[in-house]
């Protein structure tokens, strides 16, 4: 049995995060729910949880006690679930408090819906829109998804006292309209406006960073995104590369000596997959379907197999008390950030999110 501290319990947690579906509309080429834009992920399983099995999972105590729940997630998105209002409706009526959140492209729904979603979030609520350049350029990236639908459904939600955040990805193709997007933003009404630097242009399975990404289109089409040229616009952790690399040789070394702040303990946040899966963050869960390596290939996977298998995470199966409350988070997580190296058990995944010196997702907002 592998002894260390606590990281949280059950009681503790404060936020969840839901990926109430791991399906969508769009085919965003750097999205891993998406091989480079030449098909879906062959180890998805395209799926929703229900309202059924939400109220399942999460018991009206223990709503009670959050402080936020927002539906973002690794592959899907939001709006294409079934019951994505009703869910929403749900943790409103049993914490009226509480800030309900949602990332989404927002290319789906009846302008109805959108306006009934602001109603009932009310001043504790927001929805994150990822719209990624104007109408001539956002399809460059957000493939599949209409930019002037994108706008009428925002303006909808807003209409109707919704707290709409404009989420803009900075790439190569649409950094010459971040200043008119910006000024679109506040005359639609938007509440804030994201300049995001992104950090898609850093490989985590190759350690370093790079200046394009090839990828094809829906027509088969071969298209090259390029990180921005802008110096102000490029992700402050990819000018720090070269630092990392010169303080420890190379940045694997890095990973294995970097000290561990996991950013899901300092929240008190969990994790909830679209099969029911439970972790602390969906960083750890993403690891589970990295279509590029083999199946179960990835380093989670050793341990998930240690564990008894997937059952002993999946909430739809096991109380989210017992999961939280078990030896996966209570114990062998915890381990995992105090060895030496990746070799020894150290999670490189949490290394490379949570490493205290070379963080690009947190860049992103700087």
């Amino acid at each position: 049995m592998r002894q260390t501290f606590k990281i949280y319990n059950y009681d503790d947690i404060q936020v969840v995060h839901l990926e109430i579906t791991d399906k969508c509309n769009a085919s965003c080429p750097q999205c891993l729910r998406n091989m480079n834009s030449r098909g879906v992920n062959p180890y998805l399983s395209l799926t929703e949880l229900s309202l059924d099995d939400i109220k399942l999972i999460f018991n009206i105590k223990f709503i009670s006690q959050l402080k936020r729940m927002y539906m973002c997630g690794n592959y899907g998105d939001p709006i294409v679930a079934r019951d994505c209002l009703e869910v929403f409706k749900y943790f409103r009526r049993h914490n009226p408090e509480m800030t309900l959140g949602m990332n989404t492209n927002g290319s789906l729904k009846s302008l109805k819906w959108w306006k009934e979603l602001a109603r009932l979030m009310g001043e504790n609520g927001y929805v994150r829109f990822g719209i990624d350049g104007l109408k001539d350029t956002h399809h460059l990236y957000r493939q599949g998804t209409d930019w002037h639908r994108i706008i009428k459904n925002a303006q909808a939600f807003i209409s109707a006292g919704g707290k709409a955040i404009w989420d803009y990805i900075i790439f190569a193709h649409n950094e010459h309209q971040v200043d008119k997007a910006k000024e679109l933003s506040k005359s639609l009404g938007f509440a804030k406006f994201i300049p995001k630097k992104t950090w898609r242009f850093y490989s985590s399975f190759k350690n370093k960073g790079r200046k394009y990404h090839l990828a094809m289109n829906r027509q088969g089409e071969e298209i090259v995104l390029a990180r921005p040229k802008n110096l102000k616009y490029l992700n402050e952790a990819l000018k720090k590369e070269n630092e990392i690399k010169k303080k420890y040789g190379t940045m694997g070394k890095y990973l294995n000596e970097v000290k561990i702040n996991c950013k899901s303990v300092q929240e008190k946040n969990v994790y909830l997959s679209a099969e029911g899966l439970v972790f602390p963050c969906c960083w750890l869960a993403i690891q589970l379907y990295i279509w590029y390596l083999p199946k179960q290939g990835a380093q989670i996977w050793k341990y998930i197999e240690e564990l008894g298998g997937l059952d002993q995470l999946n909430a739809k199966k096991r109380p989210l008390a017992e999961i939280v409350n078990g030896n996966f988070f209570q114990e062998f997580l915890p381990w995992s950030w105090q060895q030496s190296s990746i070799k020894r058990g150290k999670l490189k995944v949490c290394a490379q999110m949570c490493g205290v010196e070379f963080d690009p997702f947190g860049a992103q907002y700087k």
